[in-house]
């Protein structure tokens, strides 16, 4: 299974501002440290915006921070937010779909994956902290 680059996009902006918590970054800082794009990681971060995970804040001195504690962000829920579906085969026009046992396997597949991810929190992710600043920092750095 691969994950759309806007789930991946919308999980380093989290990890990004978790590694952070103690200040506002903006877009263009979160989008220099990973080298990618600007505009995309702008519609990434208002969804995350809209659904809670980030809040934003306005004016010459604003930017996001995390909506709420990182233990509180649950890695499957996110996930679950930013994939559109799971169809891992289009099992819904095919023929034999009946009479085929590949639609219980994948959804015991995907659903094992997702019990996975839903045993994870952003603080988590965020255990080795100082090392990750510090690997964005250079990053950064070296742009």
């Amino acid at each position: 299974m691969k994950l759309t680059l806007f789930t991946d996009y919308s999980i380093r902006v989290l990890l990004f501002l978790g590694s952070r918590p103690e200040r506002l970054c903006s877009i263009g800082e979160v989008a220099q440290a990973y080298r990618i794009s600007q505009n995309h990681l702008m519609k990434v971060v208002n969804d995350l915006v809209n659904a809670g995970y980030l809040e934003s804040v306005r004016g010459r001195f604003g930017g996001v921070r995390l909506g709420r504690p990182a233990r509180e962000i649950n890695v499957g829920e996110v996930v679950r937010h930013t994939e559109g579906g799971f169809d891992l085969a289009d099992c819904d026009e095919c023929r034999i779909a009946a009479a085929c046992g590949l639609t219980a396997a994948l959804n015991e597949a995907l659903a094992a994956f997702m019990a996975a991810l839903d045993r994870y929190t952003l603080e988590d992710l965020l255990a080795r902290r100082a090392g990750l600043a510090d690997l964005l920092a250079q990053a950064r750095d070296a742009a």
